[in-house]
């Protein structure tokens, strides 16, 4: 993965490559759990977007949460339609590696969510994460509501005291959307051989770590069974 794209300034609009009308096929099924990862999604289901470099890695992550239906990866964050994994490494889509959550917040909150994203990555490292560099594999969380927005600047300060305790960097994490006139970043899937990778590969590639440093869950908040 950390071979292809190096290019750590963002793409303009302008020099961004087309892309294409036609999206990317993929089974609608999540091989390592059988639900739906393209919508309709069940009633009640809700959206979260979260880049912590190679999807890969991330993807696991989040498809391991009680309370997540399903997750799946693509290209978030650009201005390239559709575009292919070749054209995202390239760094002229501008996109990031982005991982799609689909989970019930009957069974697991935002916040929850939220701590691992902060805990299993470092947000401190602008377009890089680990050895793999580019602006495809920058942090980022796109939000759908208001109150998702309210709780990632929220645990982002918490967050940032934490690594700040720990003479780490400041967070440059991406964060856009759930704000009047900040539209949710367009969510493009990824090809089909990307989709719950580490599922079909067991001993593939996964380069995520974290910096060790712990994120609090607000008051009243807590991490289901």
């Amino acid at each position: 993965m950390g071979f292809f794209g190096k290019s750590t300034s963002m793409v303009s609009a302008a020099d961004a490559l087309p892309g294409r009308t036609q999206a990317i096929t993929v089974s609608r099924k999540h091989f390592a759990n059988g639900n739906d990862i393209v919508a309709p999604f069940p009633a009640g289901m809700q959206l979260a977007q979260f880049a912590m470099g190679c999807f890969w890695g991330a993807e696991r992550e989040f498809w391991e949460q009680a309370g997540v239906y399903s997750t799946a990866v693509g290209y978030a964050g650009g201005f390239t339609q559709n575009p292919t994994y070749q054209e995202t490494c390239t760094g002229r889509t501008g996109h990031t590696e982005m991982v799609l959550v689909v989970y019930d917040p009957g069974k697991v909150s935002y916040e929850q969510l939220l701590k691992v994203f902060w805990e299993a990555h470092d947000p401190t490292q602008g377009m890089r994460q680990g050895n793999d560099t580019g602006s495809q594999y920058r942090s980022a969380i796109y939000c759908y509501t208001p109150e998702q927005r309210a709780a990632v600047q929220a645990t982002k300060a918490q967050f940032q005291t934490a690594l700040t305790a720990r003479r780490l960097g400041q967070i440059t994490t991406e964060i856009l959307g759930g704000k009047p006139g900040e539209a949710t970043p367009l969510f493009f899937y990824a090809e089909e051989y990307h989709q719950q990778y580490l599922a079909k590969n067991p001993d593939g590639y996964c380069g995520l770590a974290g910096t060790g440093a712990v994120c609090p869950l607000p008051t009243g908040v807590t991490v289901a069974a």
